[in-house]
């Protein structure tokens, strides 16, 4: 470390201790700007024997319980790093070297199990049925879902899965410290979209380093360091790939790529379905090609969602509709006269005589055939258009449907036609 490092990390420390609280909120906001002071930090957490480690993680202790939203952030970045120099030096068996990042590890613990009041908190997730539409997923792409009675009975009813309550822990053993780290590493991942993309680089770091230390990949890797084995639970790779997750689609793809090929390598070695499951599933969801993303830009899973079909029209073929298209005559035209038509619609001409004996012309009959029919046509249409007006309009489709009856019937009389 080098000595002007170590001046900005004695500056922060010295700074805090005289700021007022007045004055906490604006210098929580300056302080994500300060990358050289994040730089210098991780140095000195990387250092076990650093004579400054101690006071950094209290100052980072109390920035958490504070109660400002971006200093707790502010000290939520390093989980990671603390998480993996924590695991580091406990299998290399030189516990007193990590004292001051246990402590630090077990106050945030002890800080997130309980709410202001000081109760135990018990965290729910309502767990996503696949029978209902989300912005992942459509009901329609997975397939015909059969109605069975098991599954009519649980209609409307969702599965709800409980964490906690909690114990406090005074120190971490062997028994509970995966499910110390557990816990702390899903308060890192609901924070996640506030990270840096250094928190997240380190995350994928931590993830690598524990997953292959002990293991022929190390060599591959060529992480030097601990050659020890470094023992991992289930639930605790689980996290770890809900990390990775984020950061493949944050500008961290290489990184996540690499860390995920190591959790599922460690994964088959342990023989743990969960994170063998989870692993599969984001290989199976990832593009083929890395993803180019700013990693100032807006941090979001990009997912394809099926477009909705369209809107039925309103002039859709319906009971009334059909009615019409029975009124429909079946006699070929003329071909010497002109046809109207109207749609579909065809009415052909024929030379006839009115009621009264007097001698009308083809093409003046037909004209009015033709506009008799298409008044038709129009009221079926108009009430085929509203299913509201669908009974109101019954009665009078029929009176027209006798008048044009009577017409015919009087029109094609065979004592009238002219020959």
């Amino acid at each position: 470390m080098f000595t002007s490092e170590k001046g900005v990390v004695e500056e922060w420390l010295s700074e805090f201790k005289t700021l007022p609280e007045t004055s906490l909120p604006n210098y929580a906001t300056n302080l994500k700007d300060k990358n050289a002071l994040v730089s210098s930090l991780y140095k000195v957490i990387q250092e076990p024997q650093s004579e400054l480690l101690e006071p950094v993680c209290h100052q980072l202790f109390e920035f958490y319980r504070s109660g400002e939203k971006r200093l707790l952030r502010f000290t939520l970045q390093f989980l990671p790093e603390l998480i993996w120099c924590y695991l580091a030096v406990s299998a290399s068996r030189n516990v007193h070297s990590s004292g001051c990042i246990e402590a630090l590890l077990l106050g945030v613990y002890n800080l997130e199990i309980v709410d202001k009041e000081g109760h135990s908190k018990v965290l729910s997730f309502t767990i996503p049925s696949l029978s209902k539409p989300s912005v992942y997923h459509e009901p329609s792409s997975i397939g015909s879902m059969a109605l069975t009675e098991s599954a009519l009975s649980q209609h409307g009813l969702s599965r709800v899965v409980y964490s906690g309550p909690h114990p406090q822990r005074e120190m971490l053993t062997a028994q509970n410290r995966f499910e110390v780290l557990t816990f702390l590493l899903l308060c890192y991942n609901a924070a996640l979209t506030y990270m840096p993309s250094v928190s997240l680089q380190s995350l994928c770091q931590m993830c690598s380093r524990i997953c292959v230390c002990g293991y022929p990949r190390q060599h591959i890797r060529q992480y030097k360091g601990i050659s020890s084995r470094i023992p991992v639970s289930s639930e605790f790779m689980v996290q770890m790939l809900t990390g990775i997750y984020f950061a493949f689609y944050n500008g961290e793809w290489d990184l996540a790529q690499k860390a995920l090929d190591d959790i599922t390598y460690r994964a088959q070695l342990d023989l743990y379905p969960e994170p063998l499951l989870v692993a599969n599933a984001i290989k199976a969801s990832l593009p083929h090609g890395a993803m180019k993303s700013n990693k100032e830009g807006t941090r979001c899973i990009q997912v394809e969602i099926t477009p909705t079909s369209s809107r039925i029209s309103r002039n859709a073929v319906t009971s009334m509709s059909i009615r019409g298209h029975r009124w429909k005559r079946h006699e070929q035209p003329d071909n010497n006269n002109d046809t109207p038509e109207l749609g579909n619609l065809v009415i052909p001409e024929i030379s006839v005589t009115s009621v009264a004996g007097e001698r009308t012309g083809n093409g003046e009959k037909g004209r009015a055939l033709g506009e008799i029919d298409a008044q038709l046509v129009q009221g079926v249409q108009e009430a085929a258009t509203d299913p509201r007006t669908e009974s109101k309009g019954l009665p009078e489709i029929r009176r027209q449907r006798s008048v044009r009856k009577l017409l015919e019937d009087g029109i094609n009389s065979p004592g009238r036609v002219q020959f």
